[in-house]
């Protein structure tokens, strides 16, 4: 019986070697959510990249033209970009022409890669700065953070910068459809663009506005974020995607835009009263009460007060 039971056991370590192989690479999956008639959004998990998100929590997009897909922020990885083809597959047919990239942060254009592996004539379309920065080696370091954050889920991803820039006021006529940019200066982080698909009454903000998730804003400044809110809620879209969290309508706009505003007026205030940032951080804490449970709240608070401490001193 022993040379059974042996064999027995080498087939079950087989099976679990074989399903821990696929699930190292096989990118979990999440829905595909239609938000306007030919616009369509994954909206990815909250949180830091980490084994268990597998590095994916930003909100991959897409609108179908009349005879092309134009995609916006394909995602932290090979891997994302690869699970977002497969959305699109699900709903249409057609091609992949262009790509958005909204900023230089690589949880939003390191999917980049899988787009450009299955459509080479896609045109990849960004900032200036997030294509100079992602040139200059920023990229690689968003290729490393990725695969150290998720134990190695990533890997085989490589940094596919954009090639072609654009700016504030630009417009793309694609498949009978407008794609209107906003770059709004010393944003979420100097590199930001927000797309207006014009027909479809939507705007893709990228991480200019968040929603249940708090932003880092170690790359930004808060007055460059409150006029960036201001600047898109003057679009009056139907629907706003953010960066990280649930899609919405003008309200998420506010809502952020107030965050944001609470935050830094009332560092402002007791700046000027002589307190140093850990002296207020309570009483704003209070003050941000209906964000408190907000995603990284607790982790990001502090920073943020500290943060603007030092913006208000550049600006003395």
């Amino acid at each position: 019986m022993r040379p059974i039971i042996q064999l027995s056991c080498a087939l079950y370590l087989l099976c679990i070697s074989i399903f821990s192989a696929q699930a190292a690479t096989e990118i979990r999956d999440y829905p595909l959510s239609k938000i306007a008639t030919h616009t369509y959004v994954i909206h990815g998990p909250l949180g830091y990249p980490s084994v268990e998100n597998q590095g994916f929590m930003n909100n991959p997009g897409f609108v179908i033209t009349k005879d092309s897909v134009v995609v916006i922020d394909p995602g932290s990885s090979l891997q994302t970009g690869q699970l977002l083809l497969k959305k699109i597959r699900t709903v249409t047919k057609l091609p992949v022409s262009h790509v958005f990239n909204t900023h230089i942060h690589g949880d939003h254009w390191l999917g980049n890669q899988a787009i450009i592996a299955a459509f080479p004539k896609a045109v990849l379309i960004a900032h200036p700065e997030t294509i100079k920065k992602i040139n200059e080696g920023e990229g690689e370091s968003w290729v490393a953070l990725m695969d150290k954050s998720t134990n190695g889920f990533t890997r085989g991803t490589k940094a596919v910068a954009a090639t072609v820039a654009t700016k504030d006021g630009d417009e793309f006529k694609i498949g009978g459809m407008t794609f209107r940019i906003y770059a709004p200066a010393d944003a979420h982080s100097h590199t930001d663009i927000m797309i207006e698909a014009v027909e479809e009454s939507v705007v893709f903000a990228g991480d200019n506005i968040l929603n249940q998730t708090i932003a880092r804003m170690v790359d930004g400044t808060f007055k460059g974020s409150i006029a960036a809110c201001d600047k898109i809620a003057a679009v009056k879209a139907k629907h706003y995607v953010p960066g990280h969290g649930p899609t919405g309508d003008a309200a998420i706009v506010t809502n952020y835009r107030n965050y944001l505003s609470t935050l830094f007026e009332d560092v402002k205030e007791q700046y000027a009263k002589g307190k140093s940032d850990f002296e207020m951080k309570d009483s704003i804490v209070a003050k941000l009460k209906p964000y408190q449970a907000w995603n990284r709240f607790n982790d990001e608070v502090g920073k943020h007060i500290s943060l603007a401490v030092l913006e208000i001193e550049a600006m003395m």
